[in-house]
Parts: C-alpha cells; sequence; structure tokens
C-alpha cells in the first residue's frame, strides 16, 4: 500500500486534475533551418511528419542500433525540443555534434533556464485553457515563453508545460490556484509504471535495442528512411522478434519487487531466470504490486505465471486493468 498523502496525489491525477514539477529532466532545444532533417538521420521516429504543435516519442540510437536514449520530441514553430530524463544533456548533444558539419542548426542545453511541469488528470485541459485562455482543440500555445503539448501517458490525459524557470513558482501558485493539486515526483513514477513509460537509466541502457523497449508503435517508424543504427532496427524487424522484452508484470501479494529482482517461471525449477524487474511500485490502479520487466520470449506473453523473492506474479495487458 502506499501513504494516504500519495493516494490523494494520485487521485487528483486521474480523477481530478494536478501537477508535478519534473524541471530536473533534460531539455534540449534544436533551431535552424535543417533541424528537423539533422534529428530525424538520429531518432527512430519520424520527425517530418510532425507539424508545430505536436510531438512524439523516439529512440535516439548509435552507429550499433543501441539505444542511447529514450526522448520525447515536440515541434515548435522555430524549434525542436528534445525531452528526457535528467543528466542526459551531454552525452545526447557531444553524440549528435559529432555529425554536424555544415547543417543549419543550433543546439542548446536549455535544462537550467526552463521549468517544466507535468499537468494531468481529466480535468486538466479545461484548467489549463482557463489558465492560458485558450481554446481547447489548440495543442500548442506560445505566450512569453510558455508552450503546452499533449503527451500520451496511458489512459490519463496529460500535458507537459515548458516555460522560464524564473517564473515557475509563480506559474505552479496560479495553477493550484484554479484547482490543480501540486503533486509529488513519487506520483509520476507511479502514473509513469501503470502507462508502461519507461525511464532511461532504469528500464533501457545502452545495452537495449530499441525494440526490446517494447514501444515500437509508439516510438519507431520502419519506413523513414535511413538514420544512424537504422539497419540493425531493420534487420531485427525483418527476423521477427527480438529475445527479450519490456512488459508488465503485476504481484499478487502485498510486497512490492526490488528493481534488479530475478523473475522465473511458476511451476519450474528454481534458479532458472527468465526475466528481471528494471522499476516497480504499488499501483492504486490494480490494487497490487506493479512493474516493469524484461523478460524472455515468449514468457512476456500476458497470463504467463511467474514468481520471485517477492512472490507470485502474473504478466498483465496494461489496457486490462
Amino acid at each position: 500500500m502506499i501513504a494516504e498523502s500519495l493516494a490523494k496525489e494520485y487521485r487528483s491525477l486521474t480523477e481530478d486534475w494536478g501537477l508535478i514539477d519534473i524541471s530536473c529532466r533534460t531539455r534540449i532545444e534544436l533551431s535552424g533551418g535543417d533541424r528537423i532533417r539533422f534529428l530525424n538521420g538520429f531518432c527512430t521516429n519520424d520527425l517530418q511528419r510532425l507539424a508545430p504543435g505536436q510531438g512524439c516519442e523516439a529512440f535516439v540510437t548509435n552507429v550499433k542500433g543501441k539505444t542511447i536514449g529514450h526522448v520525447s520530441i515536440f515541434c515548435g514553430p522555430e524549434h525542436l525540443i528534445l525531452e528526457t530524463v535528467a543528466g542526459q544533456a551531454e552525452l545526447i548533444l557531444t553524440h549528435l555534434d559529432r555529425y554536424l558539419i555544415r547543417d543549419d542548426i543550433r543546439m542548446f542545453d536549455r535544462t537550467s533556464e526552463w521549468g517544466q511541469l507535468l499537468v494531468a488528470g481529466p480535468r486538466a485541459g479545461m484548467g489549463l485553457d482557463r489558465w492560458l485562455n485558450t481554446d481547447h482543440d489548440r495543442p500548442m500555445r506560445q505566450d512569453n515563453g510558455l508552450s503546452r503539448y499533449r503527451i500520451e501517458l496511458g489512459a490519463i490525459d496529460a500535458w507537459l508545460i515548458f516555460l522560464p524557470r524564473r517564473e515557475l513558482g509563480q506559474r505552479i501558485d496560479q495553477l493550484v490556484s484554479q484547482g490543480a493539486a501540486s503533486c509529488s515526483r513519487q506520483a509520476w513514477d507511479i502514473l509513469r509504471v501503470e502507462a508502461s513509460w519507461p525511464e532511461f537509466g532504469k528500464d533501457v541502457t545502452d545495452a537495449n535495442l530499441p525494440q526490446e523497449v517494447n514501444r515500437n508503435a509508439t516510438a519507431i517508424s520502419f519506413t523513414k528512411g535511413c538514420y544512424l543504427g537504422q539497419e540493425t532496427v531493420a534487420r531485427l524487424d525483418a527476423l521477427g522478434h527480438v529475445n527479450r522484452l519490456l512488459v508488465p508484470v503485476r504481484w499478487m501479494g502485498q510486497t512490492v519487487p526490488a528493481a534488479g529482482e530475478a523473475i522465473e517461471v511458476q511451476g519450474q525449477p528454481t534458479g532458472a531466470a527468465v526475466g528481471t524487474v528494471t522499476s516497480a511500485i504499488w499501483s492504486p490502479r490494480w490494487n497490487a504490486p506493479l512493474a516493469l520487466a524484461y523478460l524472455r520470449v515468449p514468457h512476456h506473453r500476458p497470463g504467463t505465471m511467474l514468481r520471485s523473492v517477492a512472490g507470485s506474479c502474473v504478466v498483465v495487458d496494461i489496457k486490462m486493468a
């Protein structure tokens, strides 16, 4: 179970509306006439299809097709925003700069200059409209350096807000005065695990191939053409599958498993692990411990009975909760 204060935050984010300050995360701005073409050559999704106000999920891959970043990319009128976990700016900027020759592109680490809020809940859209005084159907609004982007977070309505960091406290106070609940980053961890949203450094590392993370439909285009590492991704697609996949697993008891905990098949001899926990939380949605875990194919299928030190568990389909 979770503390009542955290349960209250969760209810706000899923039944009303709330905000989480996630300004610790990395934000990179790319501008210049070649920004879309250039970045499109280093990530798995198709940025050419993005219109201003839209965004997508992608993996940044190296020449061997391994994942060096799991990112969200948002398209503004004259720039792109690459957003990911904290502490990734230097690695990604160094990687991209290595291939920058005569391209018309400028790249800036905006992490220290911009704040970032996650705003979520069924009333969040209308609440943000009142706050921004915009039409609900407009996906993005820039006003004094502030922008809003809709994101996919499972069944939850959610937006990212980018704004000048110097205004962060004032803007949070404004949103709270409009009725939004101020929530903790612990609540973000619950939301993302329930939505099977992986976090680089926990659920994804540079040892992973993009398809192993099980985000093909949302993060990988198999028709966009050439990009760094594309040959490996395409070859795996042609073979049909990878050997392991990141999937949601629910535990039957009350104990939340630890990251790194080995998973075995129920009813088979001990000592033959078929998977490993990467992130785990107590899920109010499932009223049970829930984790993201890498499992060997074919043990990844929903309904597969498993076990770990924390007890019996089963692979689940997040859409069925």
